[in-house]
């Protein structure tokens, strides 16, 4: 009997400074009834889902970078999307701003978790490709300021096994880099959630702004269907404080085929129906890694070409 995983892809539309958490959490209290009223199992929200993305502009007050951040999750403001998951019976993945205390010291994360069905949290990741810079660059249209505000991630890739399968997560930046994909693979993953929040503009290589949406859809098509497993990435997209991101949130089988694309800027849902054992003819037979990555080889290639240290001899 196959395994179906009904997924929703909750785009949202652009948030603004002045919006409120309350106000977000009723947009996305909206998408979870739609996606319940859908059959969905489980419904993927956005990287920083719950503000505009303050990292897009310079903050000198640390009461203000503060304010931007949840000190616990869940808190009085998202409440009512956990005991909407409960009464629907429908998980979620969430982005946020992580603050907390570790190592007796302040500590900033780009956070994100998996809830169960039953609204408890199932896990956590924290991102660890930081994009951007670590202090203001005057004269840039926008900033990029993740490596100013947040801390690499210390959570590493873990697999958790829910909701039938096996589920990893990864944000945003980390979706460009293969080893993202490859540690989850080599775990067994059968669906890779993810949230992003990408500027049309790239003011380091303005040359590619016209293959930002390309480039979305290939590093995440590549990663389903080299490690065999579905792919969901949920974009915060449109017009937010000036800063025009990109969208096109999608639904990725292990073929790497796009199963469901959102088609606006703005606040939408699309669901697919996931066959998680899809998964298991490319993890047993093209990209079978125990069959074939054999040792040997490696020795092999590592003698003949010095290649040591890059291929994890």
């Amino acid at each position: 009997m196959s395994r179906i995983l009904t997924v929703g892809v909750a785009q949202l539309g652009p948030i603004s400074r002045a919006e409120s958490r309350q106000d977000v959490v009723l947009r996305l209290l909206a998408m979870l009834e739609d996606a319940g009223r859908m059959g969905s199992d489980l419904v993927v929200f956005p990287e920083a889902a719950l503000t505009a993305f303050f990292p897009h502009w310079a903050i000198e007050s640390e009461q203000e970078l503060d304010s931007w951040f949840e000190t616990q999750m869940p808190n009085a403001a998202v409440q009512p999307l956990f005991e909407a998951a409960r009464r629907l019976r429908v998980g979620f993945h969430l982005g946020y701003a992580e603050l907390t205390r570790e190592d007796g010291r302040k500590r900033r994360f780009n956070t994100s978790i998996l809830v169960g069905k039953d609204g408890e949290i199932i896990g956590k990741y924290r991102k660890i490709h930081l994009p951007g810079y670590d202090a203001p660059r005057p004269g840039e249209p926008f900033q990029n300021l993740e490596k100013m505000y947040f801390e690499v991630g210390n959570l590493r890739w873990p697999v958790w096994e829910a909701f039938g399968g096996r589920i990893g997560m990864m944000i945003c930046n980390d979706r460009r880099w293969p080893e993202a994909y490859r540690v989850m693979g080599l775990q067994g993953v059968e669906l890779i959630v993810l949230g992003y929040n990408t500027p049309v503009h790239n003011p380091a290589m303005p040359q590619t702004d016209d293959l930002g949406n390309f480039h979305n859809h290939l590093v995440m098509q590549a990663g389903a269907y080299q490690n065999g497993t579905f792919v969901v990435g949920a974009a915060k997209a449109g017009v937010e404080e000036g800063v025009d991101q990109i969208g096109q949130s999608c639904i990725i089988a292990p073929s790497g085929e796009i199963i469901s694309q959102c088609t606006t800027l703005g606040d939408e849902l699309q669901v697919a129906r996931c066959d998680l054992d899809l998964c298991t003819s490319y993890k047993t037979s093209i990209f079978n890694f125990a069959k074939h990555r054999r040792p040997e080889h490696y020795r092999l290639i590592t003698e003949r070409t010095g290649a040591g240290d890059v291929l994890g001899r």
